[in-house]
Parts: structure tokens; C-alpha cells; sequence
């Protein structure tokens, strides 16, 4: 990858619209864009003021063809998305005019940009740290509001500036330690242990709220996993039909209609909930059950939170009691459904310590509190501060290590030597480092970027 040169890619989905753009940033974008660009009074894009459109044809400089009748941004450095000058050619949103548009910038000497490599040039310029560049995906991929806004924090800045404070306050903490490592003769002022450590515990305070609200972050991201477990014909998909108001798993009489997961998204309060529907728990009689049903607990042991159906018209059979004991270590909701017929089963007879709701699937009774007791459990008390959140993973990941380097530091203080604690001091720097790109090694840097469109 090369960021001396031009870049150009389609930046809109690809597909048929109102309209399509085609996309260039470099030193040259203004220029290659020139070639293939005919006004129809005579005006010169490099020539145009920043941040104007032209109207005008492309054109096949070649034979002269038109190819397309369109609106041209033309935006020079370094106030552009890039900081490069960055040219947008608004074409009809056919897949023909934009790739005939593309191709004609390629052969006058722009390059394929590749995934990310617009962002990438942007980080890379400095317009954005690393944090901010990562919130560019996530707003592409905001499943709620929520998360759009969480994600539209970061991308202004917000968590950048969090993690820059507390990387501050390490920094001069850093410096105190190898001041006296470097100049032990010198008459410099030593802070005492209690000093240091009252320091250090303020910054591991930060981290780690940081570290548990980003729970609450990553679920903003990738959706609160769910899964509907229970033995057959209590009520799962019912109650996933009823719950996204559409007739999306099949339901009959018959045990074992739901072989496979059924997956979809939920919008609960502004929380993303990735709920799945899973096969009935029993002895299956045959190999596509039998795998439907071993899928259906590998579901429920990866989920985040268990919604585990009770048949209320009945009494708890061995099955369900199995279920209820293997769910004690998850998140669990016991939801007892068919409320419209005679309850038979008691909540005396299931754990105290997992909240129980009462829905019928059926007439939609009970639905609302479901929906609120998953806010709650997905909650876990927190309480809204604002909409900084670490909704990365990689992010979370840096965040631990640095926690770790920090909680060494002050179980250290009385035990190791300056120059080990000025050691886990600089790890807990270089970790916070690796989330805003100061200390990020290329690798990382590929990964990031690979997992955007091309045009972005």
C-alpha cells in the first residue's frame, strides 16, 4: 500500500439508486478527475474553488463517449476527509455508470483504493486517531440508535480524549519513577509509596470503569446474544414470532419442527438483541435432531443471556429441570408461557435467585416485562453517565492489559525495584497506546482496516 499515490473505489452499495458515487483522494485525484470530466460552460475542476460541485458529463477521452451525466464535489487539502484533495463524482446509481466511470479513472492512473485505505489515509494524516477511525465502521454497522450514538461519541473524539486523560495522568506518573531512576544523586523530591499508590489507584479507578462498562459497550456493537432454550413444543418459536411481530419460525404441534438456530435482531429500549431460536430440548430418535439438539445447548453455553421457556400448562418435567440446573451459571430469564390456560406450575418450585415472567406467546400478555427484565439483567445496574463507551473488543483486550500493568505497579510499590515498576508503568502506556494508534504494531493496523468496504 502506497499513500503517495491516487486512490479511487465506488462508495456507495453497489445495486441499483438515485445515485452512486465514485470517489478519489491523492495528490493527483483533481487532475486524473479532470481528464475524464467536460463542463458544459468550459469550467476547469482544477481551476474550481474547495468545496464546490460542478455539473458536467463524463466522458471517454478516447472516442468522446458519454458515459455519464453527473455532479462533481471537488474538496482540496487538508480540509477533507483524507486531508488530501478528494474528488466525488455523483454518477446514476446504476452498476454500469459507476463502474464504466471507475475504470476510466483507473486507466488515467488512479489506483483500486483498497478496503479501509480511505480511513486509513485519514488516521494516517493524523485527521483521526485509531479509536476514531474504528467508530467510522461501527456507525456503518449500528444496529440502534443507541449504538449509533455511541459510536458517533467516538468518532467526535470523546473516548480518544478519555483515554488521553488517563494517559496523561500515567505519563506523570511515569516520569516520577524514572526521574528518580535517572538522577538518584540529584536533589529531586521522591513522592512517598502512599503518594504513588494513591496515583496509581486513581488511574486503575478509570480503567476499570471503563473495562466494565464496555460489556455494556460491546453489546451496544454486536447485539445482546439470546437464545430461546427449552424442551420441545413449550413455545420457542411462538414467542420469537411474537416477540419480532412476524411469522419467521415455523410453528406446529409436531416436536422437533425447529432442527437448525434461527437467528435475527431485535430492537429492545435502543439495545441491539441478537436472539436465536434453537431446537427443542429431548432424546432425539434421529441424526438431523440429534445434531439440531447438541447445536441448541453449544447456543446456550455461548450466549449472553438465556431465555429458558417453561411450558405453564404443565408440570415441570426431568427436562426442564435439567435445563434450569445447567443454566445456573448464565444470565437466565425462567419464562413461563401458555398463561392464557391453567397455570400448573408454582414459582416456589424454581430458583430464587433467577427473575421469572409469566408471557403468553399466544396473546402477547407478558411481553413488555420480558422486554424489561432483559434491560435489566443486560444493565446489571448500571447507570446512565453518558455515552462514552469502549464498544471494541480489541480495545476492551488493551484496556485489561493496562489494568493488569497498573494493579502490578501498586502491589509492587513496597517490593520491586524502580526500574520494574517503571517497566509495568510503560506496558500500561504502550497498551492505552495500541487503542488510539500511537503504539500500534502494522499487523493490527492491516486487520483494522481489511475489515472495511472498499470506498471507505
Amino acid at each position: 500500500m502506497y499513500i503517495e499515490d491516487t486512490i479511487a473505489a465506488i462508495s456507495t452499495p453497489l445495486g441499483h439508486g438515485g445515485i452512486g458515487i465514485v470517489r478519489l483522494s491523492g495528490r493527483d485525484a483533481i487532475k486524473i478527475a479532470e481528464r475524464i470530466f467536460s463542463s458544459p460552460k468550459g469550467r476547469r475542476l482544477q481551476e474550481t474553488p474547495s468545496h464546490r460541485i460542478l455539473y458536467g458529463y463524463i466522458l471517454n477521452p478516447v472516442n468522446h463517449e458519454i458515459i455519464d451525466e453527473v455532479l462533481v464535489s471537488v474538496m482540496k487539502a487538508p480540509n477533507t476527509y483524507t486531508r488530501e484533495d478528494i474528488v466525488e463524482i455523483n454518477c446514476h446509481g446504476g452498476p454500469l455508470p459507476l463502474r464504466r466511470t471507475l475504470e476510466l479513472l483507473l486507466n488515467e492512473g488512479a489506483r483500486l483504493g483498497e478496503p479501509g485505505e480511505f480511513t486509513l489515509r485519514a488516521f494516517l494524516n493524523g485527521r483521526i486517531d485509531l479509536a476514531q477511525s474504528e467508530a467510522v465502521l461501527d456507525i456503518i454497522n449500528s444496529l440502534t440508535e443507541q449504538s449509533q450514538r455511541a459510536a458517533m461519541e467516538q468518532l467526535r473524539g470523546g473516548l480518544s480524549k478519555k483515554l488521553s486523560d488517563i494517559r496523561q495522568k500515567l505519563i506523570e506518573l511515569t516520569a516520577i519513577v524514572e526521574a528518580y531512576i535517572d538522577f538518584p544523586e540529584e536533589d529531586i523530591e521522591v513522592p512517598t509509596q502512599k503518594d504513588l499508590g494513591e496515583r496509581a489507584r486513581e488511574i486503575q479507578l478509570e480503567l476499570g470503569e471503563l473495562i466494565k462498562d464496555g460489556r455494556y459497550g460491546m453489546i451496544l456493537r454486536e447485539g445482546l446474544k439470546t437464545a430461546i432454550i427449552g424442551r420441545p413444543n413449550v413455545g420457542k418459536s411462538s414467542l420469537l414470532n411474537a416477540l419480532l411481530q412476524q411469522d419467521r419460525a415455523i410453528v406446529t404441534e409436531m416436536p422437533g419442527t425447529t432442527r437448525d438456530i434461527i437467528e435475527e435482531y431485535l430492537n429492545i429500549q435502543g439495545l441491539p438483541i441478537r436472539i436465536m431460536d434453537t431446537a427443542g430440548i429431548r432424546d432425539a430418535g434421529n441424526i438431523a435432531e440429534r445434531e439440531g439438539v447438541e447445536r441448541s445447548l453449544r447456543a446456550m453455553q455461548k450466549a449472553d443471556l438465556v431465555l429458558l421457556i417453561l411450558d405453564g400448562s404443565e408440570q415441570l418435567h426431568d427436562t426442564d429441570k435439567r435445563l434450569i440446573e445447567e443454566s445456573r451459571s448464565k444470565d437466565t430469564i425462567l419464562v413461563i408461557n401458555k398463561t392464557d390456560l391453567p397455570s400448573k406450575i408454582s414459582i416456589n418450585n424454581l430458583p430464587s435467585d433467577k427473575p421469572v415472567v409469566r408471557v403468553s406467546a399466544l396473546n402477547g400478555e407478558g411481553l413488555e416485562s420480558l422486554k424489561d427484565e432483559i434491560i435489566n439483567i443486560s444493565l446489571k445496574g448500571r447507570k446512565e453517565t453518558g455515552i462514552i463507551l469502549v464498544t471494541n473488543a480489541r480495545h476492551i483486550m488493551a484496556l485489561r492489559k493496562a489494568h493488569t500493568s497498573i494493579t502490578s505497579f501498586i502491589n509492587g510499590i513496597a517490593e520491586l525495584s524502580p526500574e520494574l515498576l517503571a517497566l509495568e508503568l510503560r506496558d500500561g502506556l504502550d497498551a492505552l497506546g495500541e487503542i488510539i494508534g500511537i503504539t500500534t504494531p502494522q499487523e493490527i493496523l492491516n486487520k483494522i482496516f481489511s475489515e472495511f468496504c472498499i470506498g471507505k
